[in-house]
């Protein structure tokens, strides 16, 4: 006797979330996911174990909301799975840790193409795989009945081994500050597509697809990095972090940043040109590159990738970030910058 096909709701792909269901979609995830070196029990069961042998977990978590942090006609599924992880992991990385796991949440609407998930599944595990990371576990969910959006949680896991945290607090007025990575791109690619160009190419992937300097991360902790973040939000809002948190002033080189972020005729200048805007702009305030930003002692060599961008200077009662002496609310409306970088709810 053949068996009925089951009927598919009007308007549903046939491979919707809706139709496929909530374990045969956590099925085909999963299968997507790659396997996590400190893993001792894996997906399936109710939470996953890890090897800890530092003694010690580094936590952090981001949420991407559909029409805030990406937009489905602007990237791929994978390209999404890519730039959810990338943010993670760079948080992981600026405490001087590598990331052993991830753990993602997502709520969806039931018409989500189940394909859709299994290609955002494929962007995380390919940007967790060359750190021996993987998804262990999550959760899914429907989204509100009125909303047509996606959410994804990512909460990543890192291990110090043996490292002692790099902090925003440990900056000291004479240190070096340096950055790792490259700055601007992904608010330069983010103005191309808002034009409704999608080249040059090379900013537009960079918005895509980030690409933080992991490695970088450790490395300057076991150089004696004494302050470091990764920058998500804009060099002078995250840079404004450390100097708060250290009470110290961040003076940057305004030349040295040039040199450091700004090739003559290279794809941010050419963008720039192109859409009236002045380059630096991106570079100070633009964010989602995830670069790797750092204070280092004086006397320290800086590890490879690492490029001097500016230094640490007593604060006072005001402490805060410069560039050449000049406050940041001045110098990014000078760029023609609205802010100093990205804020929530502004």
């Amino acid at each position: 006797m053949t068996r009925p096909r089951p009927l598919v709701p009007r308007g549903d792909p046939a491979d919707s979330v809706r139709v496929v269901g909530e374990f045969g979609v956590i099925g085909r995830v999963l299968a997507q996911a790659g396997t996590a070196r400190a893993a001792q029990v894996g997906p399936g069961d109710d939470a996953a174990v890890l090897h800890a042998p530092d003694g010690r977990v580094v936590a952090t978590t981001d949420v991407l909301v559909e029409g805030r942090h990406f937009r489905r006609d602007w990237s791929s599924a994978e390209d999404i799975g890519h730039k959810a992880a990338a943010a993670n992991l760079a948080d992981v990385a600026a405490m001087g840790a590598t990331t052993t796991a991830l753990l993602v949440g997502l709520a969806c609407p039931p018409d989500t193409p189940t394909t859709w998930l299994e290609g955002v599944a494929a962007g995380l595990a390919a940007e967790c795989a060359p750190l021996g990371a993987a998804v262990v576990g999550g959760d899914l969910v429907t989204a509100a009945a009125d909303s047509a959006a996606v959410v994804l949680s990512v909460t990543a896991l890192g291990d110090l081994a043996g490292r002692s945290p790099v902090l925003r607090s440990g900056a000291r007025a004479g240190d070096v500050v340096a950055l790792a990575g490259r700055l601007g791109w992904s608010a330069g690619g983010l103005a191309v597509l808002r034009r409704g160009f999608s080249s040059p190419m090379a900013v537009v992937s960079a918005h895509r697809r980030p690409t933080p300097p992991y490695a970088a991360g450790p490395a300057a902790a076991e150089r004696g990095a004494t302050a470091m973040c990764d920058v998500s939000d804009g060099l002078l809002a995250d840079l404004g972090h450390i100097a708060t948190a250290s009470r110290v002033v961040v003076d940057l080189d305004r030349d040295a940043l040039v040199r450091a972020c700004l090739e003559p005729n290279g794809p941010l200048q050419q963008v720039g040109a192109a859409l009236g805007a002045d380059p630096l702009a991106w570079v100070l305030t633009g964010g989602e590159d995830h670069a790797l930003v750092a204070t280092f002692p004086a006397w320290v060599e800086l590890p490879e990738g690492w490029v001097a961008i500016g230094s640490v200077q007593k604060a006072g009662k005001n402490p805060g970030v410069r560039v050449n002496g000049k406050s940041a609310d001045d110098v990014a409306r000078s760029v023609g910058a609205e802010g100093t970088g990205h804020v929530h709810f502004r």
